[in-house]
């Protein structure tokens, strides 16, 4: 039981690790690739289509080779999935281009309360006041340490509110989908990556014209431009993988909670590589984001120990009030293969 528990830990870490690598990875990676000193590779709903089209072929050689198997789930469902999931990427892409970079940190941020509502309202979910308080912290933390001017206009208030709505529902029913059909992380985004990677591949080009002005046509696709476009669908495919894995291990909110590690990560490294400006106000909110991330952890833990603790005395309160019973009967000298005693030593 030790062994497994160790062993259950470790791939925890893992999947967190892998999550947080190939998202700052990525997020390296696609600033070289568009920014303006770089490639200037302006196309990000159509690089998205990359990402899933690359994704998807991996999962398809995954399920050829046996590596995985292909389960079943209604055509309907990934269908659904899959259009929240792009309203999603869409509604991110929207979000910042029409509004300040302030503003579209904020809404980012308002994720993990609307997540935390959204699973009150369809999964009747509750929190304790020390979870609450970290979350809190969390935000206050990242609000500091990436908020800066906000501007806001009506049509960036709607494409943010469809963002972060269907940014929570997708991370919401990705957990779900895996338990209602008991499905693995990878054979779940196998299953939902070709259509995302055909709609995204479809609308992203008319979508990267609105949003830049520019064709994709027209773009003149250089060694290096290349080399960084295999390797941003390469990390892609490790980010999604690992997004899975994580939400479908833990829940939307611990995602949400614990991925602003990665924001910190990035503005340490944009300081480190791009010579991004690091101030006092930043690392002050890293320090306090950091310091809600670690009570969001002791509090998971003592949510989980205090329901331990729930059941235990219950189930030894049974056994104690079996015990008196049979000893009234006068049939004490039981054998120690009684199914109450067996259940117990479980």
């Amino acid at each position: 039981m030790e062994a497994e528990k160790k062993s259950s830990s470790v791939s925890d870490v893992g999947a967190w690790a892998m999550n947080v690598i190939s998202s700052v990875g990525i997020i390296m990676a696609n600033k070289q690739l568009m920014s303006s000193g770089g490639y200037a590779f302006s196309f990000a709903t159509t690089l998205t289509g990359f990402h899933f089209a690359v994704t998807a072929l991996v999962g398809m050689i995954s399920n050829a080779t046996g590596f995985s198997a292909s389960k079943h789930v209604p055509f309907w469902e990934l269908l659904w999935f899959s259009i929240v999931a792009n309203m999603s990427i869409t509604g991110m892409n929207l979000s910042l281009m029409l509004n300040s970079v302030g503003f579209y940190q904020i809404s980012k941020l308002s994720m993990i309360p609307v997540v935390c509502v959204m699973e009150w309202i369809l999964h009747s979910k509750k929190y304790s006041n020390e979870v609450k308080l970290a979350v809190v912290v969390v935000v206050i933390g990242v609000g500091v340490c990436t908020v800066t001017d906000v501007k806001v206009n009506a049509k960036g208030f709607l494409c943010a509110c469809v963002a972060v709505f269907s940014t929570s529902l997708q991370q919401i029913s990705i957990g779900s989908l895996q338990k209602k059909y008991s499905i693995g992380s990878f054979e779940l985004l196998s299953r939902t990556a070709p259509i995302q990677a055909a709609s995204l591949l479809l609308l992203g080009p008319i979508i990267d014209y609105y949003l830049s002005g520019k064709l994709i046509l027209d773009y003149q696709f250089g060694s290096g431009a290349i080399l960084f476009i295999l390797l941003s669908c390469s990390l892609a495919v490790f980010c999604n993988v690992s997004q899975y894995l994580c939400i479908g291990r833990f829940s939307a909110v611990s995602f949400q909670v614990l991925g602003h590690m990665k924001t910190v990560c990035v503005l340490i490294l944009g300081w480190l590589l791009f010579d991004s400006e690091l101030t006092l106000k930043n690392i002050s909110g890293m320090i306090v984001a950091v310091v809600g991330m670690i009570i969001y952890s002791w509090a998971v833990e003592v949510e989980k120990q205090q329901a331990h603790a729930k059941i235990t005395p219950h189930a030894k309160n049974s056994l104690t009030e079996e015990e008196l019973r049979l000893l009234k009967e006068g049939i004490e000298t039981i054998p120690i293969k009684d199914p109450e005693l067996g259940e117990l030593k479980e």
